[in-house]
């Protein structure tokens, strides 16, 4: 960043992708917690002028608040590179491994990381017939926050009828039963854990609509648990390559104990909104949401 009083922060929001009103939530939020630290702040939509806009503009530093496909799979990314304009979160290839749930799926079991058995297969196939025995759950390979989530429990009289705007190619896996939980990693160090407590299934209006689920910080869990979460994390992080924040998700089946914890999958860009589970972990540990803000703008850099 350039020497000047007040760093000039081109936040990125809204965008084309299925999370774009997440990401305008993220973005305004963070917009206004970075005025408040004292930086200089412009919010800029993000749509196919975007490259021109930020030239002209000429920010010290980008936020990326996007979220999901362009935003949050290398492109953007690649675009920031390009324009060698540092930039908040994880880098180019980090970005679009972790989007991409089955390659980080692999990333992870490379890493000697616990997770479930998952297949990639057309949606006219999952629609025709059961591809994996229920129960299991089926899901876009590349979006985030819930987004286009099936459920197939073990009764099910018949496979899925999936909407017409799912992916021609979708992920199917096995269904891990228990427990939500999460860790953010922040640099080298993990946070600590949350326990997500809903009436049923941590979909999107759970996310992110108020009431739509409690969260328990720290999770009160076994400590053999706890510590699992937060080591399972930050091996995560390091697997993708990833830098700045990250947010790993689990869930833990407590008959099994140690065995029953499996690692869902890292988010490069976890949500900022006020019901968001990282900000709440920073504030949990002492980092309140302005200076939690500061960190990610101080930590932006290019990969190259």
């Amino acid at each position: 960043m350039s020497s000047r009083t007040a760093p000039k922060v081109a936040v990125l929001l809204g965008g084309p992708s299925a999370e774009r009103e997440v990401s305008l939530s993220t973005g305004r939020e963070c917009a206004a917690a970075l005025r408040g630290e004292g930086f200089e702040v412009v919010e800029l939509d993000a749509g196919p002028d975007l490259a021109a806009r930020l030239v002209e503009v000429a920010p010290d530093v980008v936020f990326n608040a996007l979220h999901g496909r362009w935003g949050e799979d290398g492109c953007v990314q690649g675009m920031l590179e390009w324009l060698r304009i540092p930039y908040t979160h994880s880098g180019v290839l980090a970005s679009a491994l972790a989007l991409d749930k089955q390659r980080s799926k692999e990333a992870f079991k490379a890493a000697g990381l616990p997770v479930v058995e998952s297949l990639l297969a057309g949606a006219d196939e999952v629609r025709a017939r059961h591809v994996m025995a229920p129960p299991y759950v089926v899901k876009p390979n590349n979006e985030g926050s819930s987004v286009g989530v099936y459920l197939v429990h073990e009764a099910a009289n018949g496979p899925p009828q999936l909407d017409a705007t799912m992916p021609d190619v979708v992920m199917v896996e096995a269904f891990a039963p228990g427990r939500e939980m999460t860790t953010t990693v922040m640099g080298d160090r993990a946070l600590t854990v949350t326990d997500i407590i809903t009436d049923g299934w941590y979909d999107y209006d759970a996310k992110y609509k108020p009431g739509g689920s409690r969260h328990e910080v720290p999770a009160n869990v076994p400590q053999q648990i706890f510590d699992a979460c937060m080591e399972y994390a930050l091996r995560a992080h390091v697997a993708l390559g990833c830098r700045g924040i990250s947010r790993t998700d689990f869930r833990w089946d407590e008959a099994r104990g140690l065995d029953g914890l499996i690692l869902l999958e890292t988010n490069t860009q976890p949500g900022m909104t006020p019901t968001s589970l990282s900000p709440e972990q920073a504030a949990h540990c002492g980092i309140d949401f302005g200076a939690f803000c500061r960190w990610i703008v101080e930590d932006a850099s290019c990969d190259r």
